[in-house]
């Protein structure tokens, strides 16, 4: 990331709640301009961490999602609106975030990221979020992330609850917690389970926090603990896990703790 640029009055006004935080500062907003930031799935997890980025002024924007939006998402997709039900996903994300800030370059990519083409659509990029309703996509992205040592930040929701794995690079990672996926049937879908949703709306929120953050290189690193959000009767947890030493995706890599 280059974050050579001095940032313009336009900026200095739009980024000024933000800029004037300690944290951040002008050099810190200059950082979250120069990054490039993946967000696999543009649903209710990607709705609220994709419009949240997009509003504090990240540089580059991928949005990868093979979906189309379907009148049942709008319920907690609020990326996406009636008039897009049919319509790409990432057709829709394109339209909502220019309009949100056209200072943010967006690039789409319609496509389904598998353990296949999962490197190739995420490298290059400074942090990589997960917003995917399946295990496979979980891990297809965990594992090209550590490979890339890129972070990632994957998600999950279902009913009241939901829970982020931050995941720096060198930091135990997603498979260390879930080693393989659940057989079939054990972790029921939202279209049978349910989802209140502004459960998607708080997760997804704290992804993009998390990314900002790691961007940032602000407060204490979250590696190796999942963080619990439940909202029936709310509560949020931080509980830690350890590395698996027979991980395949990071097993043997380096330590982040020891850099």
């Amino acid at each position: 990331m280059s974050d050579a640029a001095e940032l313009s009055d336009a900026d200095l006004e739009r980024y000024a709640r933000q800029i004037v935080l300690r944290e951040v500062g002008p050099a810190g907003q200059r950082r979250i301009r120069a990054a490039r930031v993946a967000v696999v799935g543009a649903g209710g997890l990607g709705s609220a961490s994709l419009l949240y980025l997009a509003a504090s002024g990240i540089g580059g924007l991928s949005v990868i999602d093979d979906d189309r939006v379907s009148l049942d998402n709008l319920q907690r997709q609020v990326l996406h609106d009636t008039a897009a039900v049919g319509e790409p996903k990432t057709h829709s994300a394109l339209r909502r975030l220019d309009a949100l800030n056209p200072g943010v370059r967006v690039r789409t990519v319609e496509r389904r990221l598998d353990a296949g083409n999962a490197r190739e659509l995420l490298e290059g990029h400074d942090v990589v979020l997960d917003g995917s309703d399946n295990f496979a996509t979980k891990f297809a992205v965990n594992d090209a992330c550590v490979a890339l040592g890129i972070p990632a930040v994957i998600a999950g929701i279902l009913r009241f609850d939901g829970q982020v794995v931050t995941v720096p690079a060198g930091a135990p990672c997603y498979r260390c917690l879930f080693r393989d996926e659940p057989p079939p049937g054990q972790v029921p879908a939202c279209s049978a389970a349910g989802v209140l949703g502004p459960v998607a709306g708080v997760v997804g929120s704290l992804q993009a926090a998390e990314a900002l953050r790691l961007l940032l290189g602000a407060g204490a690193s979250q590696e190796g603990r999942v963080l619990t959000v439940e909202l029936l009767d709310p509560r949020v947890r931080a509980v830690p896990f350890p590395r698996d030493p027979a991980c395949p995706a990071c097993a043997g890599r380096p330590s982040a703790l020891a850099r």
